[in-house]
């Protein structure tokens, strides 16, 4: 890269930064694109092939290193044991977006099908390759749609195979992992409320909503529309923040 300008050096960094791309990606995006990065977006997200190739035996092997002794699927302990080999602990939130791009069904299971296809996704093919996406897949948290997509995502991958709602408990935990990433200043009360005058499981609904109320109105609700579309639920804890003296009542 020594050989390019100052400028086209910077696109390269910058698209490097942004699409988590090899150098080699980057270039070819970039020249195909005539040096144009919002072209070179475009290209990479639009033509797959363009992307790191990635050696299929490699992933076999990967696979198998994983996969579950009696079935054919990466099940809790393959994970435990991925989470260990990419020096992350399973309740890290990252196994969240990896979950994310594999598009894997339930959680603590990967099919083949899922965690080939994930690492194809990333350009993934080795221990080596999967420790420098972490970082990647981190920064990914930071781009409002995408976590928009990964929170909506959760919902579906957490809960229990067969039911339309997720479990309470389940719903709190992962809220709190997700919020501690927006650091929505009332998760934790939302979460006491829920444990206090809910006690039920929780609708996709309500999952959905919950991350607009989040984004839109304001933690002292000095902008909360009694009369808009929210939930019930949503509704409810409004009462019940200002009933216990958690915000006051607007007036």
């Amino acid at each position: 890269m020594h050989k390019l300008g100052r400028g086209h050096r910077d696109k390269v960094q910058q698209f490097i930064a942004i699409t988590g791309a090899s150098e080699k990606v980057a270039l070819q995006a970039l020249k195909t694109s005539d040096w144009h990065l919002e072209g070179a977006f475009d290209i990479f997200y639009s033509q797959p092939q363009i992307r790191t190739v990635t050696d299929s035996r490699h992933l076999e092997e990967l696979y198998n290193r994983y996969k579950d002794p009696y079935v054919d699927m990466i099940m809790a302990d393959g994970i435990s044991l991925l989470c260990s080999d990419l020096q992350v602990d399973p309740r890290d939130i990252v196994t969240l977006v990896l979950s994310w791009h594999m598009k894997a069904a339930t959680m603590c299971e990967y099919s083949r099908q899922e965690f080939v296809s994930g690492l194809q996704a990333l350009g993934v093919d080795s221990l080596e390759k999967f420790r420098e996406r972490i970082q990647f897949m981190r920064n990914e948290l930071k781009d409002e749609q995408k976590f928009r997509e990964i929170y909506n995502f959760a919902f579906g991958w957490a809960k229990e195979k067969g039911q339309k709602s997720l479990a309470l408990d389940t719903a709190i935990g992962m809220w709190q992992l997700l919020f501690a990433e927006k650091h929505w200043p009332l998760v934790d009360h939302w979460c006491q409320f829920l444990q206090a005058r809910h006690n039920k499981a929780i609708s996709r609904d309500t999952w959905s909503q919950l991350l607009e109320f989040a984004k839109t109105v304001d933690p002292a609700l000095s902008n909360y529309d009694a009369e808009g579309a929210w939930p019930y639920l949503i509704d409810e804890f409004v009462e019940y923040l200002v009933e216990n003296g958690i915000v006051q009542k607007s007036t």
